[in-house]
């Protein structure tokens, strides 16, 4: 597992993820990280940031100023330097970083467009999802996702019944624990081969991780002003893109 560089300058670099890769860890576990990649490879980023602490555990985050779910594949902005840490951390906090998406889901979207807005809480029935239905334990936080349909199709399953799929971009409007995952579950189209918001469905095109990407990542550069990074497509949601285009 490493990641692929997608730009590159004194300032920052922006990687592709790949699925399988945690990007720090999670003080629990010796997995290999993407903070493990950067020491390795930009030994120079190492002390730029800020590192967290996990029960009692000092976690290191060399440039690090936002993540991915482990599973979850795309573009990755990382600092090279304080001073672009510190200004990269404000866009994020005051949202002003534009993300774009691409998933799978189950079912036909009826809507080509739209925003989902409903809040986010702690599941009742599973310690490790969140939710967006009625019922959600403690301090619900308000969360908005845009979408926009790209293709709805039907398709062939591995046991040869038609199944509807969509899919579909996905524009977070703000930054909650699995939020486009949680949306997608609460409007009834989960992404497929997300095990934990996807229960009781089968898996689809042979995805054993959710088919969700991080394709683009639009920041303001210190020097140059509005930049976007794009992350080429991973190999399982290539080749699931590819059976769609020919369905």
């Amino acid at each position: 597992m490493q990641p692929g560089i997608i730009y590159e300058d004194e300032y920052l670099m922006a990687v592709a993820k790949p699925a399988g890769m945690m990007v720090h860890s999670d003080g629990r576990s010796d997995e290999y990280t993407l903070a493990d990649w950067i020491s390795e490879n930009r030994p120079e980023v190492v002390g730029v940031g800020e590192n967290m602490e996990i029960d009692g555990k000092e976690i290191k985050r060399p440039g690090i100023v936002h993540r991915l779910d482990r599973d979850t594949t795309g573009v990755v902005v990382i600092a090279k330097n304080q001073e672009t840490f510190l200004f990269l951390k404000r866009q994020f906090k005051g949202h002003k970083i534009k993300k774009r998406y691409e998933a799978i889901v189950w079912g036909h979207v009826a809507r080509d467009f739209g925003i989902i807005d409903a809040p986010i809480g702690r599941s009742k029935s599973d310690f490790r999802q969140w939710s967006a239905s009625r019922g959600a334990r403690g301090e619900k936080r308000d969360a908005k996702t845009r979408f926009q349909v790209i293709k709805r199709f039907v398709y062939d399953d591995e046991d040869g019944e038609r199944e509807k799929y969509t899919h579909i971009a996905l524009y977070p409007l703000s930054g909650r624990t699995h939020q486009l995952r949680v949306h997608m579950k609460f409007i009834n189209h989960p992404i497929i081969g997300d095990k934990l918001y996807g229960a009781g469905k089968k898996t689809a095109f042979d995805f054993d991780r959710p088919a969700l990407h991080a394709k683009e990542l639009t920041i303001t550069h210190p020097k140059k002003g509005e930049t976007k990074f794009l992350a080429p497509y991973p190999k399982d949601l290539e080749e699931a893109l590819a059976a769609i285009a020919n369905s």
